[in-house]
């Protein structure tokens, strides 16, 4: 069992760090259950009541990044991450991937846990355990506080992208300018149209000869009209 997410998070509920990122690593439930156990739209609805009625249930905007267990960068729109502890101490942290961007009504997968040892009972009793974990969770009477985690504005993954969006923009603006303030030998910044020597490759000048039309200055050739 080596599989793990990270959540890249703002704490505001700790004064001391409320600009400053930090990580939480979470078990892969596909390391413990093979796949990804689906949990049905009404334990949202029952978490979404919970949190109008009681204090200790609260919702934040804060997730920032969140990293798969191949490095990989996933959006964080339909992600929650629930961060809870009951009134024996016991802590639970589960990373949750939405259906649909709407919190109530909406399927969900079971993504990744912590602690180890929630991770352990899940190993142990499977869907028995994940069923009366969840049931604990929107129990307000047996729980000490209860945090849904949601995603705030853009991940750093795509503020990074749009960084980097945004400063190839701009040299190439600046290239193009550099361009247009940059005249050519013939003081335009177009190429010209001029005829060129076929022996030379030397601009040909008009000479008022009705025989002659053009004379190359550098070798001496001339075009008849």
């Amino acid at each position: 069992m080596n599989d793990f997410f990270s959540v890249f998070t703002y704490t505001p509920w700790d004064n001391l760090n409320t600009k400053l990122l930090t990580e939480v690593k979470l078990l892969s439930l596909k390391s413990i259950t093979k796949t990804f156990p689906v949990i049905e739209p009404e334990f949202f609805d029952d978490l979404l009541s919970n949190l109008y009625k009681f204090k200790h249930y609260s919702w934040v905007q804060c997730i920032k990044r969140i990293v798969g267990p191949n490095n990989e960068d996933y959006g964080i729109t339909p992600w929650n991450f629930i961060w809870a502890m009951d009134n024996e101490g016991r802590i639970f942290q589960f990373l949750i991937q939405k259906e649909r961007n709407e919190f109530k009504d909406s399927q969900a997968t079971l993504v990744a846990l912590a602690p180890p040892e929630l991770g352990k009972l899940f190993n142990q009793y499977k869907e028995g355990a994940i069923s009366r974990t969840l049931s604990l969770l929107n129990n307000p009477k047996k729980m000490k506080f209860l945090i849904i985690l949601a995603p705030k504005g853009k991940s750093i993954a795509e503020e990074q992208q749009l960084i980097q969006v945004d400063k190839k923009t701009l040299e190439k603006l600046k290239h193009i300018n550099k361009l247009k303030q940059m005249p050519n030998i013939k003081g335009q910044w177009f190429p010209t149209s001029e005829v060129k020597c076929p022996i030379c490759k030397g601009a040909l000048t008009e000479v008022s000869d009705y025989k002659v039309g053009f004379v190359c200055p550098r070798c001496g050739f001339k075009k008849v009209k």
